[in-house]
């Protein structure tokens, strides 16, 4: 059964209207209007999750949620629940946890009590429970499917909230499913703070998952320049060679098979084989090579006034070539 997540009256309160003029909104009912006369748009409430979509400019459309026929991520059979859950994974974020650590005592450090927006928040994120245990910290989940966390759908376009909103923004492992991952950091920047924090994890050497919803790849520096509005604190892998290593036999294998259940097996066999790569990470993972070959890359900032020049950005670089 899904455990609900309510929005706090705090986090209502930022609701804005996902369209261009981001207007107040006023509940009614089982629904949210927008007050701007230009715009009028009327959003539905779903079993307590506004789903506020802008269609005009969304792959999603509003009634994909209200008739629940939105399945970018279904639900795990329990036969799947038990093998994630019993046998060992091939991936390893090696630096997640102590950034996410970082994250709150960045927060810790400016305020008494912070908003983070996690976007792509639907399930909870590798190494996010120190976040979401954190008694000063109040986390808003939005997501374009009703994942366990879900609080509000949106899509991350256009997020619909107020401008300078939030202490902090997570987005771990979603800008690689976004059409316009710049704009959408865009976004990001919109509605945090004035030097509110960032953290972004994006895979870079990884194979296409989530299937037509995946499509961008960034390396380092290309990370770095997305988010060249921001100050960096920290940069780098998060996931390494080995892990990278691991996708890539694992998807070699499954290229030779079609049936659902086939690819059961391979996955199956893959974990069985080859789940002792990811360790190699914590000896690679800050390694030259790493920097060219990562599974993914994470990067931690905060929003400034001043933008990242491309001429400044290619002295960043780290690899070995």
């Amino acid at each position: 059964m899904r455990e609900k997540i309510k929005l706090k009256e705090s986090a209502r309160q930022l609701l804005r209207c996902p369209c261009g003029f981001k207007s107040e909104l006023k509940l009614k009912d089982c629904h949210y209007e927008c007050l701007k006369t230009e715009c009028k748009a009327v959003f539905p409430v779903v079993d307590g999750i506004p789903v506020l979509i802008d269609e005009s400019r969304s792959v999603f459309s509003i009634r994909e949620f209200v008739d629940r026929e939105n399945k970018i991520m279904p639900p795990s059979s329990q036969v799947k629940q038990a093998i994630n859950r019993w046998l060992p994974g091939i991936h390893l974020n090696v630096n997640t946890q102590t950034n996410y650590q970082k994250f709150v005592e960045l927060l810790r450090e400016e305020n008494e009590t912070s908003q983070v927006l996690v976007v792509g928040g639907g399930e909870v994120g590798k190494g996010m429970d120190v976040v979401l245990s954190d008694p000063s910290i109040e986390s808003i989940e939005s997501d374009v499917y009703f994942g366990d966390r879900t609080a509000v759908v949106c899509d991350a376009h256009d997020l619909p909230f107020e401008n300078n909103s939030f202490d902090g923004v997570i987005v771990q492992a979603v800008l690689e499913h976004v059409v316009d991952p710049y704009h959408c950091v865009e976004e990001i920047y919109r509605v945090l703070k004035p030097k509110g924090l960032v953290y972004a994890e994006t895979p870079f050497m990884q194979q296409v998952h989530l299937g037509k919803y995946d499509f961008t790849r960034f390396t380092h520096l290309g990370h770095r320049r997305l988010f060249r509005k921001f100050e960096e604190v920290s940069s780098g892998a998060a996931a390494g060679t080995a892990t990278a290593l691991a996708w890539s036999y694992q998807y070699f294998l499954l290229s030779f098979v079609k049936a659902s259940f086939a690819k059961s097996l391979v996955n199956l066999f893959v974990r069985l084989t080859a789940f002792w790569l990811k360790y190699l990470d914590y000896y690679l993972i800050n390694k030259p090579g790493t920097f060219d070959a990562a599974s993914g890359y994470f990067f931690l900032g905060r929003r400034s006034d001043r933008v990242l020049s491309d001429r400044e950005l290619i002295e960043l670089y780290k690899g070995s070539q």
